[in-house]
């Protein structure tokens, strides 16, 4: 028990589930629903955003088809795992996530002029609040009983031409969910220690 266990408002076993003994899979077994997909981007979508702006876009991977094409994209040692995996999502941002303003912020949108008048910055929101959710989507995956194989190996310039031709979206990560197979890791990867990394001011 640690002192993370002893302080959640969650059960142990939910702690373990998201969080300490969760790991990243590389083999997977069993098959992912269309409700169980649905249900990881329900939960996704609760975790917080800068002005509520949800930039993260989600793309299952399911025919054959487009699971050619996205494999065809990645890192050599991305391809057979990914190939086989129960199902595959390419997660990216809207490029133009700030043109819903009336959507995801209504009632309140003096902001956006910022963003309309600098390119670059809605670019970097839009993206860095989607790997924000990016998060929060792995922790939904775990939290239904999945494990996450998130990769960033692969050509995304080549993922968004066939997947984002029009440059709706820019792709950013590739994410494996399955349930894992017995053979889904090999040791356990060192953490930082909390003296390492935290400091109070």
């Amino acid at each position: 028990m640690t002192i993370a266990h002893e302080e959640a408002v969650i059960d142990s076993a939910a702690v373990d589930a998201i969080f300490a003994e969760a790991r990243t899979a590389n083999t997977f077994v069993g098959e992912v629903t269309e409700d169980q997909a649905r249900a990881i981007y329900e939960l996704t979508k609760f975790g917080p955003t800068a002005f509520n702006s949800q930039p993260l876009r989600v793309t299952y991977v399911r025919s054959a088809e487009a699971r050619a094409k996205l494999v065809g994209a990645l890192a050599n040692g991305n391809k057979a795992k990914t190939a086989a995996a129960p199902l595959v999502a390419v997660l990216s941002y809207d490029t133009d996530w700030a043109g819903q303003w009336d959507e995801f912020l209504p009632g309140y949108n003096a902001p956006k002029a910022m963003y309309d008048a600098d390119p670059a910055l809605a670019a970097a929101t839009g993206n860095n609040n989607a790997h924000l959710q990016a998060g929060y989507f792995i922790l939904a995956v775990r939290s239904l009983g999945f494990s996450a194989g998130p990769m960033t190996g692969a050509n995304f310039d080549a993922i968004d031409a066939e997947f984002f031709p029009a440059g709706e979206q820019k792709s950013f990560l590739v994410v494996n969910i399955g349930q894992a197979a017995a053979d889904a890791w090999g040791e356990a990867k060192p953490k930082f220690a909390y003296d390492d990394v935290v400091r109070t001011v």
